[in-house]
Parts: structure tokens; sequence; C-alpha cells
């Protein structure tokens, strides 16, 4: 008969923690990244990544000046971090709300209230399987304005509800355009939209690379490539002009692929 998997027992060390930097002389539980810390403060370093929204768990260890940045599997933190029942609830709770933010797109119905998931992420036209069930009627709405959907076929824009607009896209129509302070970059617009997951980001820093707090993707604010990519295209290019033109003002929001 063939034993069952057995999960590893953590693996501990005589190091200094080198998330909170102290040596107090403890023992360490070792990670995969070779990097060791305090079972508790591995437990708070990933709840904080939690409550950021990362869904992803990472070494935040300095390494000649730089992040270790090395992922880490729920199932390494869970054994290392000595998590009990309750804390692993929790912990797989937090992850399942963070998890149906970044991979599925929800909004309240505006009939019945129940949450409703956009399947079609282009069409402004949504079926509310709840209401339709109960009330053998179907009832559609529109995503963007909520209400109730008026007009024939479907429409990327706008339904024909009066004053319904997109405002994520007029704010990028209007926004007003900048020099990026100490950089060879003129007339920039100021606020862009993530070309990752479409949140809106207005530039305040010098450095052209900006981090979006949605879905944490570093990408260029003047190019809008991905912060990689533009770094690889032209080296040292954290205040000079792009390999690629200066990009206009977005007329689209991206939309955050599920793959």
């Amino acid at each position: 008969m063939s034993k069952g998997y057995e999960e590893p027992s953590p693996e501990f060390v005589a190091a200094k923690d080198d998330i909170t930097g102290d040596d107090d002389g403890l023992m360490k539980v070792k990670m995969s990244c070779g990097h060791a810390t305090d079972p508790g403060v591995l437990s708070a370093w990933c709840r904080s990544l939690l409550d950021q929204g990362y869904l992803k768990f990472h070494c935040p260890a300095d390494v000649k000046g730089e992040k270790c940045r090395a992922e880490w599997s729920y199932q390494e933190v869970r054994r290392n971090a000595s998590l009990t029942e309750e804390e692993q609830q929790k912990f797989e709770e937090k992850l399942a709300t963070v998890a149906a933010r970044f991979y599925h797109d929800f909004k309240e119905c505006p009939n019945c209230k129940s949450f409703v998931e956009r399947r079609e992420l282009t069409n402004l036209r949504v079926l509310c399987i709840i209401c339709s069930s109960l009330k053998a009627k179907s009832f559609e709405f529109c995503w963007q304005c909520l209400k109730p959907w008026k007009g024939a076929g479907t429409s990327s824009e706008r339904c024909e509800n009066m004053g319904c607009r997109n405002q994520a896209l007029e704010v990028l129509a209007n926004c007003k355009l900048k020099d990026l302070p100490g950089s060879e970059i003129k007339n920039c617009p100021s606020i862009r939209a993530c070309p990752t997951c479409g949140r809106l980001i207005e530039h305040m820093e010098k450095c052209k690379y900006v981090v979006c707090p949605q879905c944490h993707i570093e990408f260029c604010f003047a190019c809008l490539e991905n912060a990689r990519s533009c770094q690889a295209s032209k080296g040292g290019a954290y205040f000079k002009y792009c390999a690629k033109p200066l990009a206009p003002r977005q007329t689209q929001i991206p939309v955050w692929s599920r793959k």
C-alpha cells in the first residue's frame, strides 16, 4: 500500500531575520529562496500583502540593494508560518476575495442587488441570471450606467439611457498634459489607464515608470510598454525618451485578461 503524501516539516536555521533584520539569537524558518525569518513575521508580512491586494506572496529580503522578490507558494507560507486552522481559513478567504477581484468582473444588479459576473468583457449589455430565474423574465442592464438596458443591440461605449457615458474615457480625453519632471519627455498625458488592467493612474513621481496599485505591474507612462520591455529596448531610459514614440491619449480602457 502506498503511503499518502506527507508535507515536509519546516526547516529551522540559526540566522538573523532577513525580513526585519533582527538578530535575536532565535531559530528562524528557512524559505525556499534561502532567506530566513520568524514564523510570526512571515505571517504578518503575507497578511500585509493580501491587505494591499497582492495575490502572490514574495520575499522582501534585501539582496545587494535590491529585493529578492522570489515567489512563495501559499502551501509554503502555510507550513512555515505555522498557521492555525483558524488562521488558514482567514488566509484562504482573503485569497479568494483578492482572486475574485483580480480575475473576475462583478457588479451589483440594479434590480435584485445580487452580484453579477460579466463574462463578455467588451459587452455593456448584461443579463442577470438571478432575476431571470426568480421572475421567469429576463432582466438586462447596462454595465456602464447600471440602469435597465435601453436600446437595440450592444455597444462598447454606451447604451441609450440619458447620461450613459464612460467617465474614465472622459478623464483620459480631458486630463492635462505635463512635462515629466527631470525628463526629456514633454506633453505627456498626466493620467493614463494601466495597459494591463485599465485602472486610471495619475503621474505623481519624477520617473516615467509607474507601478499600478491594482495589478502591481510596472509600466512606462510615456510609451505604455511594460517597464522591462521599455528598459530593454533602450538602456538607462528612466528619464529619457523611449525607443517607441510618446503614446497619444488613450481612447479605450484596457480590459484585464483572465488568461
